[in-house]
């Protein structure tokens, strides 16, 4: 069965590669600002799902009789919802509050064929952020650079991002923004990979 990734992201891609797993990367069309702005009154997890579904579907509808997995992460600091920081002033603003609290990463996977969803799942790893000093975020900013737009919170756990936290409660690949076991468990079931 081909199996395709309706997403650019460098961390999935090489996720599903280490796993084992042959597959095609497609760019969903999708307008997620879109999307967001018409998704007021969802939950955090809600808007992930919606998100992932939409770029699943997306790509689904273009390559016919393929697995298509889509993928979206969203931040939830108190049932709020944040997206990816548009700039390092904004991703400054964003970790001041995360500062010594505790968040949510909703992370939600679909996978679609022929244009439905048919199987989707939403993971969810709570973090919580060590009450760091001005000093240390204008240093992290500084060394990160650009790569601070790059994820949501301004953080990447498998870099330097992972001194700013005092404990991570959840599954790791669900914090990279792919739960990749239970998509292989689903995988396997569909007979996409060998059981």
């Amino acid at each position: 069965m081909k199996l395709v990734l309706a997403s650019t992201s460098r961390i999935r891609g090489e996720l599903l590669a280490k796993a084992g797993l042959t597959f095609e990367t497609i760019a969903p069309d999708v307008d997620e600002t879109e999307l967001k702005r018409h998704s007021h009154g969802l939950s955090p997890g809600d808007l992930a799902q919606k998100l992932a579904g939409a770029k699943a579907v997306s790509v689904a509808n273009r390559v016919s009789g393929a697995l298509v997995i889509g993928a979206d992460q969203v931040l939830n600091l108190a049932g709020r919802a944040y997206d990816k920081p548009a700039s390092a002033e904004d991703a400054r603003r964003q970790m001041t509050e995360l500062r010594g609290r505790r968040h949510i990463l909703e992370t939600a996977l679909c996978c679609a064929q022929d244009g439905k969803i048919v199987w989707q799942t939403l993971g969810q790893a709570t973090l919580t952020m060590r009450s760091f000093s001005d000093g240390f975020l204008e240093d992290y900013l500084v060394k990160v650079g650009g790569d601070v737009t790059t994820s949501v919170g301004g953080y990447k756990l498998e870099g330097l991002g992972a001194q700013l936290f005092e404990k991570i409660d959840g599954d790791y690949f669900t914090i990279l923004g792919l739960p990749l076991l239970p998509l292989l468990d689903f995988l396997r079931r569909k007979g996409a990979v060998p059981v």
